[in-house]
């Protein structure tokens, strides 16, 4: 039977991390000129854009999706208690990096404001997975994730060998989360990573 293992991987983020909506007892932070604020979703800080360099790798639904949600000042955690899907995975559906299901088009179509002919044209089919990411990452903060890695890579590997065995963390039986931590240290994230546990087998 197979075994599930978990990393957690907390680490300092820079200031413009993105943070799910959350009641403030504060006047939240004005979004830029790029922004159409609607207070009853404002979040503490702006939120994230697609930006222009990445769209020749992108598949189309990725501006058309962008631009619904900047115009409705959404986060990701916004959409995604809609759509009843985790954040992360609402921001892989964003980036073509996941598959969008019917009822996804169809919760999509409706917070969004998007024709739903205009979704189950750009988000049928199945993703082109990794085409937006470039190795090593030049975003610091992808780098980071990518630094943690080069850091603590055969670390993980050697403690899971220890664990389960020969094998390797699924990243298709897999999910991941990130939370918000704060103590009188500061702000710190942390993202968990959750993958089905598979035994290389013998043949």
């Amino acid at each position: 039977m197979a075994s599930i293992s978990r990393v957690a991987l907390p680490s300092r983020l820079v200031s413009r991390v993105v943070v799910p909506v959350a009641k403030q007892s504060v006047k939240p932070l004005v979004a830029s000129r790029n922004f159409h604020p609607s207070p009853s979703r404002m979040a503490q800080h702006p939120i994230a854009t697609l930006q222009e360099d990445l769209i020749p790798r992108l598949p189309p639904s990725s501006p058309t999706l962008f631009e619904a949600k900047k115009k409705k000042n959404l986060t990701f955690e916004a959409i995604g208690k809609e759509l009843g899907r985790d954040e992360v995975a609402v921001a892989a559906l964003f980036y073509g990096q996941a598959m969008a299901s019917a009822e996804d088009m169809q919760k999509l179509s409706k917070v969004l404001d998007i024709p739903i002919e205009t979704l189950e044209s750009q988000l049928s089919g199945f993703p082109d997975r990794g085409r937006s990411l470039e190795m090593p990452p030049k975003d610091p903060l992808v780098y980071r994730l990518y630094e943690v890695v080069q850091n603590y890579g055969y670390a993980y590997k050697a403690v899971l060998n220890e664990k389960f065995g020969d094998g390797i963390m699924s990243a298709i039986s897999f999910s991941t989360k990130i939370e918000k931590e704060t103590d009188e240290k500061g702000e710190w994230a942390k993202i968990t990573l959750r993958g089905k546990w598979l035994p290389y087998s013998r043949f």
